[in-house]
């Protein structure tokens, strides 16, 4: 390690040029071999140009180097002393002499790598983008269908005041579900099996003795009164209040679920969703004071809350009992829900009506249009939202549920009295918000963490390209040529 003095005797402030080479024999292993050349560390003053290369050398080998990013003290110092040929500086006014569309040896690591996460970026661009133009279709269909049932519910009533009727006659439409699961294996499977092979195959779902008399009364039955109840009380609760609340409040049986999976499944515990949870409850009690606390709010908010337990007692069951099931599986299980409405369900609206709870005058008195229109929106959101997870991602299609809140609140505006006030508004973005933070994935905190580290990483490069081309105009080119030492 050469030391040059000053010319004129004493140094001016103990300035020195330092002239770091790599000694051909001399191959130090540890630190003890070079401690003489560490102490001198100490009194040395090192130009303020070499320091901002230096400086961008090792955070650039840091950030690239080793399997944590990081290099131990050791080799740092060893880089820093000269030793095995690493000169970050000579480096440095390599790069700088080299024209800007070569980059050289010391930019090819990192430019390499550039270029393979974009070579990488390139080939799931396609797929993503795909699914991404198939996610934005799912979202406008659920969104459309959720709000269009909803609305066309509440235009049925005008006429036809038999919730209970209504659902049973929207739930009678299961039965299609395996039909036409069935007609989309024959249009795209490539090896086509018949409807008794496709329904034994899918029966396994139920054990190993496929859909017996116990199996539909202990696993099935249980679920088709689950639906049955969601979905009247649902439509009862459309009877009581507008629209717009009855959608919003609905968006808590999200919460609902959180809370009874880690009760009852022992999910994993996130604060996050905790905190879902209570935006959700404080909706509900700012929903309720929005309209005063009468009895026909309080009593519809009561119905459609119990229509999203409902909702979410029926998911966790689902989840508990049977497991997660596949298209075919899923879709023999909703028409079983269909066939139980029939045979089992179709009593209770014949009682109501000659109890004379909901009587209509006569059959062509009731609304066939509305009825079969709500059936087949409500056919259509079920489908989308069992099987549109084959071509997106689950989080696109719930977020369609919550794009329904303002479509119902634009045509409650249009079509009814409903007064928004700020309680009312307040309500509606605190639930949504619930609603949104119950949708983030259970390793969100990491990908966050890594976000906000790589955006670090970049901020770092992009400040120290910039200090690079500043430090490349003449001014800073004639101050390193100039000997390391002030006037």
């Amino acid at each position: 390690m050469g030391i040059r003095e000053f010319p004129g005797g004493t140094p001016r402030g103990k300035g020195i040029a330092i002239s770091m080479r790599r000694s051909p024999d001399v191959s130090p292993r540890r630190l003890s071999d070079i401690s003489p050349q560490l102490r001198q560390l100490k009194y040395l003053v090192v130009d303020e140009a070499i320091k901002e290369d230096l400086k961008w050398s090792r955070s650039v080998e840091d950030l690239t180097g080793g399997p944590a990013g990081l290099t131990s003290i050791e080799e740092r110092i060893l880089r820093i002393t000269g030793y095995y040929g690493y000169q970050p500086w000579a480096a440095s006014y390599k790069r700088e002499e080299r024209p800007r569309d070569g980059p050289g040896p010391a930019e090819a690591p990192a430019g390499a790598e550039a270029g393979r996460a974009n070579r990488s970026g390139c080939r799931c661009s396609g797929p993503q983008l795909r699914k991404l133009s198939w996610g934005l279709a799912v979202v406008l269909c659920v969104c459309a269908s959720w709000a269009g049932s909803t609305q066309l519910a509440k235009l049925t009533f005008q006429t036809f005041d038999a919730p209970f009727t209504l659902t049973w006659f929207a739930t009678t439409w299961n039965c299609l579900f395996f039909p036409l699961y069935y007609a989309g294996h024959v249009c795209k499977a490539a090896d086509r099996q018949s409807v008794k092979q496709r329904y034994r195959e899918c029966c396994r779902f139920f054990g190993d003795n496929g859909l017996t008399l116990k199996v539909f009364f202990t696993k099935a039955a249980p679920f088709g009164v689950l639906w049955t109840l969601t979905n009247y009380l649902y439509l009862h609760a459309i009877k009581k209040i507008n629209t717009t609340d009855v959608s919003v409040l609905f968006c808590c049986n999200k919460a609902f679920v959180f809370l009874l999976s880690w009760i009852v499944l022992r999910d994993r515990f996130m604060g996050v969703r905790i905190v879902a949870a209570i935006l959700a409850i404080a909706g509900i009690v700012m929903m309720t004071y929005a309209d005063g606390f009468h009895s026909h709010s309080v009593i519809g908010i009561a119905l459609v809350v119990g229509s999203a337990s409902m909702s979410a007692l029926y998911k966790v069951l689902f989840k508990l009992l049977l497991g997660s099931a596949k298209f075919g599986e899923a879709a023999l299980f909703l028409s079983i829900l269909g066939v139980f409405n029939v045979l089992f369900i179709t009593c209770i609206p014949v009682i109501l009506y000659f109890t004379k709870v909901e009587y209509w005058n006569s059959f062509n008195d009731i609304p066939w249009g509305n009825l079969c229109g709500f059936s087949v929106l409500l056919l259509t959101f079920n489908i989308v939202l069992n099987f549109g997870i084959a071509v997106t991602y689950p989080t696109l299609m719930s977020l369609g549920i919550v794009l329904s809140v303002p479509v119902n609140a634009v045509v409650d505006h249009y079509t009814s009295e409903i007064v928004f006030n700020g309680v009312r508004v307040i309500a509606i973005i605190i639930i949504g918000l619930g609603f949104l933070l119950l949708l983030l994935p259970e390793e969100w905190d990491v990908w966050l963490v890594k976000l906000l580290t790589r955006l670090k990483v970049r901020k770092k490069e992009e400040t120290a390209e910039g200090g690079g081309d500043l430090g490349s105009g003449p001014r800073n080119k004639s101050r390193r040529a100039r000997p390391s030492f002030a006037r």
